[in-house]
């Protein structure tokens, strides 16, 4: 009992471990995982991080106060003073901005910061519209390679049918007139023999019919016989033509599948060469848009955009400070006056040192740098605004193009799907009429090219709808992955 407990535990720990195995692997090959893949290790991705964690740096930078001054003067020869010899001079001044002055600046960096994070989620979701896009793409190539395959299995079918027509057709109709030929002839002579003179008038005209008959039953076998033969080998070799169109096209999807796999790699930042898994079946994502709500979605989350508004508020900011800038920053400072006692000097403060207050004030009194600085924060502000409505109605026009997209590639993927059905069910009774020596191979490979097409065309149609998807939640600036 305890030998067969542990077997089925056993048995469970293999199956739980297989299934892990399979889910794993499954989420390794999938879309998801490589899209996660892309975010952490795109060059352009980390590249725009790091360039809005180096313009988080800029905001400590400018929102301290100067650098304190401080210098130091040292007599050669102590300077006679009538209260000791002056040995040394020692300042230290520290300068304070207008009211404000830092706080503008550090809003301004602080702006101009998240402006740059919008630029990293605006390359993150490029990335991402990227890796759906090529993915589809890859889906779409080995779909092709698949129905060409399975067409090239079809014709490889009807190949075997025609050689098996061709044989069969010459010696079929050559069989049929060699034995009857002479014995109708023979019996109507022995009987035209035997009988009267109205009798054999009867029988030799019946022997004449029957012979002309007969003669030219094999002559029109005969004449049968090479003609289904001639179209019988033809009817081979234009199989064995369109089986070599596919394999060429089946060469020429592979290679495109090398060079789509090396792009699709790059954006994952690894080896070109490393081997992409994608599935064998093409789903359509699900997806039910509303027009009013993706075209909001898109003025109101679009990184972009975002980018534009963070940009025209850093502006702000800068005219603020650069208003405030145009007063006068204010300096307090210290004196510090090393002196020796002098023996000569009777003073009370010989050889005491001096310590002495200092206060400083810049005096801006050149207000032209001032005023173009304003005047130039001014036209950056209206430049802005311009480059935001542009924007916006790039995204509108790429909204409409990604959505007309979306319909067509919907209507087309049922169209081309009930097209296939059709087509498919017509080829499958031609074929069976083929088989049966009923159709010709003209129309059963007239057939077999539209339900290709058509197969083609549904792929295709599948592939553009998940690509419109992806394109529309790109502009949506909505993501899964965080």
């Amino acid at each position: 009992m305890k030998t067969q407990a542990y077997k089925k535990i056993l048995f469970l720990l293999l199956a739980l471990g297989s299934w892990v195995i399979g889910f794993s692997q499954e989420k390794t090959d999938s879309l998801f995982n490589y899209l996660e893949i892309a975010v952490k290790n795109n060059p352009t991705v980390l590249q725009r991080f790091a360039e809005y964690e180096a313009a988080l740096q800029k905001v400590p930078q400018v929102g301290s106060l100067p650098d304190p001054e401080a210098s130091l003067g040292v007599f050669l020869k102590p300077m006679e003073l009538v209260g000791g010899n002056q040995l040394a001079d020692i300042q230290l001044m520290q300068m304070f901005p207008w009211f404000g002055v830092l706080k503008n600046a550090k809003d301004e960096m602080s702006l101009m910061a998240k402006a740059k994070y919008e630029t990293f989620r605006d390359a993150k979701l490029q990335v991402l519209y990227d890796v759906q896009r090529t993915w589809y793409e890859l889906n779409k190539l080995k779909q092709n390679i698949r129905v060409s395959e399975k067409n090239i299995d079809l014709l490889r079918t009807i190949e075997r049918l025609a050689v098996v027509r061709f044989k069969a057709g010459p010696s079929g109709n050559s069989s049929a007139p060699s034995g009857p030929t002479t014995t109708p002839a023979s019996g109507k002579s022995s009987s035209s023999g035997s009988s009267g003179m109205n009798s054999m008038g009867g029988g030799s005209g019946s022997s004449a019919g029957s012979a002309s008959s007969q003669s030219a039953s094999p002559m029109g076998g005969s004449s049968m016989g090479s003609s289904s033969g001639g179209s019988g080998l033809s009817d081979v070799y234009r199989i064995q033509i369109e089986i070599g169109d596919l394999q060429n096209n089946i060469n020429l999807l592979n290679n495109q599948l090398v060079t789509i796999s090396a792009q699709f790699n790059s954006y994952l930042n690894r080896p070109q060469a490393t081997i992409v898994n994608v599935p064998d079946s093409v789903t359509i994502e699900s997806f039910e848009p509303s027009l009013l709500a993706i075209s909001d979605s898109i003025l109101k989350n679009n990184p972009m955009l975002g980018m534009l508004q963070f940009e025209q508020q850093s502006l702000e900011a800068r005219k603020q400070m650069v208003t405030k800038m145009s007063y006068p920053m204010v300096g307090v400072g210290l004196n510090y006056s090393l002196i020796n006692k002098n023996e000569m000097s009777t003073s009370p403060m010989n050889g005491k040192d001096m310590v002495m207050p200092m206060f400083k004030a810049t005096l801006p009194i050149y207000r032209k740098k001032y005023k173009a600085m304003r005047d130039e924060a001014d036209f950056l502000k209206s430049a802005n605004t311009q480059n935001y409505q542009a924007v916006a109605n790039s995204l509108q026009t790429e909204y409409y193009q990604a959505l007309q997209l979306y319909q067509d590639a919907q209507r087309r993927a049922k169209l081309y799907a009930n097209q296939y059905q059709l087509a498919s069910k017509s080829l499958d009774i031609m074929f069976k009429s083929f088989a049966s020596s009923g159709s010709s191979l003209t129309d059963i490979l007239r057939v077999r090219q539209q339900t290709l097409d058509y197969e083609y065309r549904q792929v295709e149609a599948v592939a553009d709808y998940n690509t419109s998807v992806a394109w529309l939640k790109r502009l949506m600036a909505y993501s899964k992955i965080q």
